[in-house]
């Protein structure tokens, strides 16, 4: 039974990269978590959750295409803050065209990935050259201070620092297109290029330092409020934990997701293939030591395509069909509850990402090791009863994760409007529904925030234990975060429509706070 069964809570998913306030660059920052939180816990929520933080490849806006497990892309360090940059003169001594830029992605409308990338790498350039020749060189505390950090958090980051100077020596190429003897790491190879590269080394450390330091101190300023993350299934093959590791990954297949509701040709995702075996043979070590870091970073995490640990689908690269590893129902129980032990083992509290085509023995074993899975209402029916109904949300299992939708899903209220006829009579039909309607046929109900408001009521009054709502289902907007199986450069660019310090100052966001706040006190949902 998993511990917080008996705590009922309420909280939203808000990528932080949607999180933009008066002060980030035109993208949520490290420092935006503070606000976001105080809105949250006066709306009587207590669970921020986040997508992937880690550092995304070059070129890449998908959170889920990671360069390191481990690493915090520096895309989310606030500026500002660092004291090499104020030093420097701060904001007000940046050159024109960059001033005119700045202002130019903060008035976006959605994040600009390229243009604030280009500002903030310049400016945190800018800042280590200054703590190199006023800190590091000089061995003062701030310079002590880095030499602590990276000496802690050694076991990832003098891989990670190395693999970020020498992709960036390489001009961003990939790994697999470097010297065979980096290829290969080879002692002298790695040598050499740790000192050749000693200053690009420290800046990367330098960057993970900053970021580290300022999420520790948003740690600190939660409002009550816990934060979630998310813990990607894969790593891109260009990465430095597969640059270190590779025999323990089959860069000859790769990863991907069978047929389902999402694409119906199955999904192929480009990411080598864990392997498995040697992976088991090792003590699942860097498995380990990803929970070891989602656990230092977040109070809990939601585990990604949580059948993958069970069972991962890949392809060869070469062609041919698709197949499951391991092959057997048996053997992939084993190894998925041996991995969720694992995951539990690091402290923090996990939730399972079990949507898509999912093995009934998958469902049967979270729920006898007591492993929240998801409930999304729209994909909550009786399947196998004729005429298929929508099962009733207070139905829903104390261990689980109620939902109206994902960080893949339209909108809830675009789900409705769009849905076949017959499916929304069948939600009308719920006992639940019709009680919070007041007796009045849904379908019938034309102002979309009524609607909006039955719908989402009915899931704060569902029996699972947690409540996560995107937070677009809880205002009834239509902007999407990611639209999967495509690439498309609105994909992960989503910004709410005000920025997060002034919430307070928005009548919509005012009634929405009170009436979410409203519904925490009636379920009890106070974690």
């Amino acid at each position: 039974m998993s511990a917080s069964a008996g705590r009922r809570r309420a909280g939203l998913l808000i990528p932080l990269f949607s999180c933009a306030s008066t002060k980030s660059w035109g993208i949520g920052d490290i420092g935006d978590v503070e606000p976001v939180t105080a809105w949250l816990a006066a709306a009587g929520l207590r669970v921020l959750q986040l997508l992937p933080l880690n550092e995304m490849a070059p070129g890449q806006q998908s959170p889920y295409s990671a360069i390191s497990a481990m690493a915090i892309d520096p895309i989310f360090i606030r500026v500002p803050g660092v004291p090499e940059f104020e030093a420097l003169g701060g904001e007000a001594a940046l050159a024109p065209a960059d001033r005119a830029a700045l202002a130019d992605v903060r008035r976006a409308r959605d994040v600009q990935y390229h243009a604030i990338r280009r500002l903030k790498l310049a400016a945190l350039r800018a800042s280590f050259d200054r703590f190199l020749d006023a800190e590091w060189r000089r061995d003062t505390e701030r310079g002590r201070a880095l030499r602590a950090y990276a000496s802690e958090q050694a076991w990832w980051i003098e891989d990670y620092s190395l693999f970020r100077a020498l992709h960036t020596r390489e001009r961003e190429r990939p790994w697999t297109e470097w010297a065979i003897d980096l290829q290969r790491r080879e002692p002298a190879a790695i040598d050499r290029a740790r000192r050749e590269l000693a200053d690009e080394v420290v800046f990367h450390q330098y960057l993970q330092w900053i970021a580290g330091t300022q999420w520790k101190q948003a740690r600190e300023r939660t409002h009550g409020v816990e934060l979630f993350g998310d813990l990607p299934f894969m790593v891109d093959g260009d990465s430095a934990d597969v640059w270190s590791r590779q025999h323990q990954f089959r860069l000859d297949v790769s990863v991907g997701a069978p047929p389902d509701a999402f694409s119906a040709t199955g999904q192929d995702w480009g990411m080598p293939l864990y392997a498995w075996d040697v992976m088991a043979r090792e003590h699942y070590l860097w498995l380990r030591e990803r929970a070891r870091r989602s656990a230092d970073l977040f109070d809990g995490y939601r585990i990604d395509h949580l059948v993958g640990f069970y069972r991962t689908y890949g392809k060869s690269r070469s062609g041919g069909e698709g197949f499951f590893t391991p092959p057997d129902e048996p053997s992939q129980i084993a190894q998925g509850e041996r991995l969720m032990d694992l995951f539990r083992s690091a402290g923090a509290e996990i939730i399972a990402e079990d949507l898509g085509i999912v093995p009934d023995s998958v469902r049967a074993s979270l729920a006898r090791i007591g492993l929240p899975g998801y409930r999304v209402f729209r994909w909550e029916r009786h399947w196998h009863t004729p005429g298929q109904p929508f099962r009733d949300p207070v139905g829903y299992p104390a261990v689980s994760v109620a939902a109206s939708g994902t960080h893949d899903t339209e909108p809830l209220i675009t789900w409705w409007e769009t849905a076949p006829a017959d499916e929304r009579r069948k939600v009308a039909q719920l006992p639940s529904i019709q009680r919070l309607a007041g007796g009045v046929d849904l379908t019938t109900i034309a102002t979309t925030a009524t609607v909006r408001d039955v719908l989402v009521e009915a899931l704060f009054a569902s029996g699972s234990s947690l409540l996560l709502l995107p937070i677009q289902d809880a205002f009834g907007w239509r902007d999407r975060v990611n639209e999967p199986a495509t690439v498309s450069d609105t994909n992960w660019t989503f910004r709410l429509p005000w920025p997060v310090d002034r919430l307070d100052e928005q009548p919509e966001a005012q009634e929405r706070k009170a009436r979410l706040c409203e519904w925490t006190t009636r379920y009890r949902r106070h974690g």
